[in-house]
């Protein structure tokens, strides 16, 4: 029965480390992973969000003005077919 008992505390310890070591492993491989991937997106130079959304403004705007133009320009080829 003592042989038995002692084994079984064996076997826990066993399995207690074992689990312990696998946390240590695991913390170890995530922490890897995202070493990598903030190296990896270091790498290709991404714009921040601030700096998308100001270029996306800067594009709505240019866009408004594109399209007045247009309208002014259609209005003087308008003005410039009834004179002729």
């Amino acid at each position: 029965m003592q042989a038995s008992q002692t084994l079984l505390d064996d076997v826990a310890r066993l399995m207690t480390g074992a689990m312990g070591m696998a946390q240590g492993v695991s913390a170890e491989a995530r922490s890897f992973v995202r070493g990598q991937a903030d190296r990896f997106v270091a790498d290709m130079d991404l714009v921040g969000r601030e700096e998308f959304e100001a270029v996306k403004q800067l594009a709505a705007e240019a866009q408004g003005e594109v399209e007045a133009l247009k309208a002014r320009l259609a209005a003087l080829e308008d003005a410039v077919r009834e004179r002729g």
